[in-house]
């Protein structure tokens, strides 16, 4: 069984669907209105959790009812939590506003993240060190993503660093990650590009791939991926969804499938293949939790493949 760290964010999603989404200053109704967690280091856990894999979380939530329900929920799980940080601030809390054809809007108060910072990261070290892989994303400070992968870096335990929400990393960053995974609108905005750049999804890749010295994933939707490392870019085909219910837990899900199908040993390319399949079931079902995939239905999935 292999071991995932994962350092980022939970917060609470408020979520509503609409029959489209509203112009500035219109009301739209006949919404319908659900609340449960999120949040990407959450979400990405308790994915590598539902693979069979033993994950530790560190992020921040607050002393109010939305952070003894995310306790609760990674009790059941099975995701180790006991290096959580209570902060003084609430919770953090999403509102995401979902269309009929699944594309969503997401609008967050950071509240407890903000607290989350290199002393909490210090008290989490010895998780780091025993993990096989630390999965780090950046929905909180930057400070803490730096001392995450720091000490990520300095205990030799393969880095992921999802880059989302995107904005552009320090330079003595981009040598501490092993593998990168942004999406087509996220890459851009990590080379710090302007738009009309006029770059191609394969040359980003590449570009992102030689800042980090490793490897680079781009992740692009119905047309599935791109995996750049050592000199050679491979596109990973999409896997189809059934149809397209909600798409806002469906990165989470491929970068918990991709970080636990590369820590047991799989090559990059074929690990990305997987996490595809498994971000395709994500998107096919509402909500973010119920939406995640065991280890059981994964592979029934890549089965149906063969």
């Amino acid at each position: 069984m292999v071991k995932v760290a994962v350092v980022g964010s939970y917060g609470a999603g408020l979520t509503m669907r609409l029959p489209r989404s509203p112009a500035a200053g219109e009301t739209v109704s006949g919404g319908v209105f659900a609340s449960g967690p999120g949040g990407k280091g959450s979400n990405q856990a308790i994915g590598a959790a539902r693979l069979d894999a033993r994950v530790s979380l560190l992020t921040a939530v607050g002393d109010d009812d939305f952070g003894r329900a995310a306790r609760a929920l990674w009790r059941e799980e099975g995701v180790a939590a006991d290096h959580v940080l209570t902060a003084e601030a609430p919770t953090m809390v999403g509102f995401i506003l979902v269309e009929p054809s699944g594309e969503n809007r997401i609008s967050i108060a950071p509240g407890a993240l903000d607290e989350l910072d290199a002393a909490a990261v210090e008290s989490f070290r010895a998780e780091i060190a025993a993990a096989d892989i630390l999965v780090v994303s950046m929905e909180i400070p930057e400070v803490a993503v730096a001392a995450a992968l720091r000490a990520g870096r300095d205990a030799g335990t393969t880095t992921l660093l999802n880059p989302a929400p995107a904005r552009p990393l320090p330079d003595d960053l981009w040598p501490l990650i092993d593998v990168i995974t942004p999406n087509q609108t996220e890459a851009p905005v990590l080379l710090g590009l302007q738009e009309g750049h006029g770059l191609n999804d394969e040359e980003l890749t590449r570009r992102l791939c030689a800042l980090t010295g490793g490897a680079a994933v781009l992740t692009r939707g119905g047309e599935g991926a791109l995996v750049a490392q050592a000199g050679v870019t491979t596109r990973i085909p999409p896997h189809p969804a059934r149809s397209v219910v909600d798409t806002t837990g469906a990165g989470d899900s491929f970068t918990a499938a991709l970080a636990v199908t590369f820590a047991e040993g799989r090559p990059l390319t074929e690990a990305a293949h997987i996490a595809g399949v498994a971000g395709a079931h994500t998107v096919t079902i509402a909500g973010v939790i119920p939406a995640l995939p065991t280890r059981d239905q994964l592979n029934a999935l890549i089965g149906t493949e063969r």
